[in-house]
């Protein structure tokens, strides 16, 4: 597969975890009034279970990244990255690289939403810590995204119908 068609179909994945509002916002309920992401309060169990299964198994993402088998692509991590007045939003990165003293850059591959001057595709640079889950395409299929399967109650029954069949294990 070309670089280009290996860009393209990870940005085609990024657009549809972000059109069914997989990208996370953990806020306080004044704000949750305003969003149409899907908006997950600040000490949620079962998110907050899957964003500790999630950073558990990140060797899994790790070993797939630096050794990707011929059916494995579209390699991304959902990083924190702190707000004002919220405990920080949950936005998808594509485009991950390892950088030299721990740090790591990926693009955000959607539209933040309270980070001003920030903008789908800019190059930021985050550590671990910040890691709240990862995910990649193995046979078209999602592999990883802890984070997405509490989301699918609070969803729009159809959207949630059309990700879980995108999951590799539902």
């Amino acid at each position: 597969m070309s670089v280009l068609s290996a860009r393209l179909k990870m940005i085609a994945l990024a657009a549809f975890v972000a059109a069914l509002g997989s990208a996370i916002l953990f806020m306080d309920a004044a704000a949750e009034q305003r969003s149409t992401i899907v908006d997950v309060a600040t000490g949620d169990p079962e998110m907050a279970a899957a964003i500790a299964k999630a950073r558990a198994t990140l060797p899994a993402f790790w070993a797939s990244w630096e050794a990707p088998k011929s059916n494995e692509d579209g390699h991304s991590l959902k990083v924190r990255f702190p707000t004002h007045g919220t405990n920080g939003e949950h936005i998808w990165m594509a485009e991950v690289k390892k950088l030299p003293g721990g740090r790591y850059s990926g693009r955000f591959a959607n539209q933040p939403r309270d980070l001003p001057g920030r903008r789908a595709g800019d190059l930021v640079e985050f550590r671990e810590a910040a890691i709240s889950d990862w995910m990649y395409l193995r046979n078209g299929k999602i592999v990883g995204g802890e984070t997405i399967r509490p989301m699918l109650r609070r969803m729009p029954k159809a959207e949630a119908e059309a990700l879980r069949a995108r999951l590799e294990t539902p």
